[in-house]
């Protein structure tokens, strides 16, 4: 064993987790606590509902844009200095958030927002990967993937309480004490390893190129995938157009990265088939994850008539499963291959969200409650064996690198899948809509009963006889939109368990690990 696998942190590594993850489940908090204050924060700065959605969009397009450089970055900076900067700007802005008189400062002030984030969550799985020996990492992934895992899920409801007991600008404020109780505690605990490989700027060529074309790319995508529904997709000749760019501009910084010497992001890490699939597979997870978890919360409020607050209370049981089995899979993948337990957390997924396509109308509090517990087990299984996965295909030297492209994978599939049930949601309600409809003719005989009988009701109430049949006819087009509606939702379940089921066969294909205690190693 040489020095650098030696190599040890001076304090304890668990008080090194905890302090980084204190930052990232901030950060990844943040992505979805303005979601419920929009309405809020229009009406405050004057803003159509509209213009303050690209407080969400900005954010996103600069964190997507700042995620796969934070290796390149770190290399430059140190990566101490950088995670520390990256907190620093994330405190700072946050706090001008808070403040911002108008909705375009707002705007600026979340784009620096999204840049220092963009650089927390690869930067922490970065030092917990060498933080951590190799039969500990899985544990340490665990800790982590709670903050991850977690944040998205209690932001709503989070954002919900504060904007409603005091003002949408503490849904920034909360984030100041917890920066600079970061910012203190990295300062103290964290030290860039000795096999760290710290570029001189001097002595470095920067790929101007290259990081234009991630910013082109990255930030056109992300844009087009946030407004995509809003806008039609390609009816909106802005959206078509960012397509464009995206993809052009995407296609061109592959070759140019791929042929560059020192490019910004290190394509060539896909040449190891093991952390290809890992990247897949965690693009797959965010797809599941906010897809899911924007599908049921919505579904919930919008059929069975649940508040905001029922709505998060039905997830918060799955919130506690991932907690409790999180630990359970980092103890399990310091025994086991992690290629076993991401085929169970995908079987149990996809098991999942089929049992989702039975979903009616009418379901009890209890029945949705269980089926988010059975979803979070499934995910509480791949998140971990996938990063170990992942790691420990590489060098530790190219743990940056590494953390970056999977941060972005997971993140991109996140806004993909988001992007996807939202349009599939609204396509197939009026798929359905129309189907139920044509057979609502003058000639059912079943129709004409259920009308006759409704108008009867509506009579007997003292309405008179042509509003009582107007209210019957309401009453069935209203039934038959909920009814397309709730189609619609098993059917957005359907195709994400297929895809879910989709990925097993990948899992055969990753290499089986070395293991020192069962954990992977370098």
């Amino acid at each position: 064993m040489n020095d650098a696998d030696a190599w040890r942190p001076a304090v304890n590594p668990w008080i090194i987790a905890l302090a980084v993850t204190l930052a990232t489940f901030m950060e990844v908090l943040d992505t979805s606590i303005a979601n419920v204050a929009l309405p809020h924060i229009a009406g405050s700065l004057s803003a159509g509902q509209d213009e303050s959605t690209w407080v969400l969009t900005s954010y996103l397009v600069s964190n997507a844009i700042v995620l796969p450089l934070s290796g390149w970055l770190s290399s430059i900076v140190g990566r101490k200095r950088f995670y520390m900067s990256c907190v620093f700007i994330f405190t700072v802005s946050s706090f001008l958030c808070g403040l911002a008189p108008n909705l375009p400062m707002l705007i600026i002030f979340r784009i620096l927002q999204g840049a220092g984030g963009g650089g927390l969550q690869p930067s922490e799985q970065a030092i917990l990967a060498d933080t951590f020996p190799p039969a500990k990492r899985g544990m340490a992934f665990a800790v982590y993937g709670v903050a991850v895992v977690m944040a998205p899920a209690i932001g709503p409801t989070l954002g919900g309480w504060i904007t409603d007991n005091y003002t949408w600008r503490w849904i920034f404020f909360i984030n100041i004490p917890v920066g600079a109780l970061s910012l203190l505690l990295t300062s103290r605990l964290i030290q860039d390893p000795p096999y760290f490989r710290r570029l001189k700027l001097s002595e470095t060529k920067i790929d101007y190129i290259g990081l234009g074309l991630v910013a082109l790319g990255l930030g056109a995508l992300q844009i087009v995938l946030d407004k995509g529904q809003r806008d039609d997709w390609f009816e909106s000749h802005f959206i078509l157009t960012l397509s464009i760019i995206s993809a052009v501009a995407l296609v061109s910084l592959i070759w140019w990265e791929w042929r560059h010497k020192a490019p910004v992001i290190d394509l060539h890490l896909f040449k190891e088939r093991t952390f290809a699939f890992a990247n897949l597979l965690m693009f797959v997870l965010g797809f599941a994850l906010l897809g899911s978890t924007l599908l049921l919360p919505l579904f919930m409020q919008t059929l069975l008539g649940y508040t905001a607050q029922q709505a998060g209370l039905a997830l918060m049981p799955g919130g506690f499963s991932i907690m409790l089995m999180m630990p359970l899979v980092g103890y399990l993948l310091s025994r086991y291959d992690a290629r076993w337990l991401l085929l169970f957390g995908l079987t149990t997924l996809s098991a999942s969200l089929f049992h989702m396509t039975n979903f009616d109308l009418a379901i009890d509090f209890r029945t949705a409650a269980t089926a988010r517990v059975l979803q979070a087990i499934g995910l509480a299984f791949l998140f971990v064996p996938i990063n170990t996965a992942a790691y420990s295909a590489l060098p530790r030297e190219k743990n940056n690198a590494a953390s970056g492209l999977m941060n972005l994978a997971r993140n991109i599939g996140g806004s993909v899948g988001i992007s996807f049930v939202t349009t599939m949601l609204d396509r197939r309600s009026q798929f359905h809509q129309e189907r139920l409809m044509s057979h609502l003719t003058a000639g059912n005989a079943q129709l004409q009963a259920t009308l006759q009988g409704l108008a009867r009701t509506f009579e007997s109430h003292g309405i008179s006889k042509a509003d009582a049949m107007q209210r019957a006819y309401a009453m069935i087009q209203g039934n038959v939109g909920r009814e397309a509606t709730m189609l619609s939702y098993i059917d957005n379940f359907h195709v994400l368990a297929y895809i879910i089921m989709a990925m097993i066969p990948l899992v055969f294909f990753m290499r089986k690990a070395k293991s020192s205690g069962g954990m992977a190693v370098h």
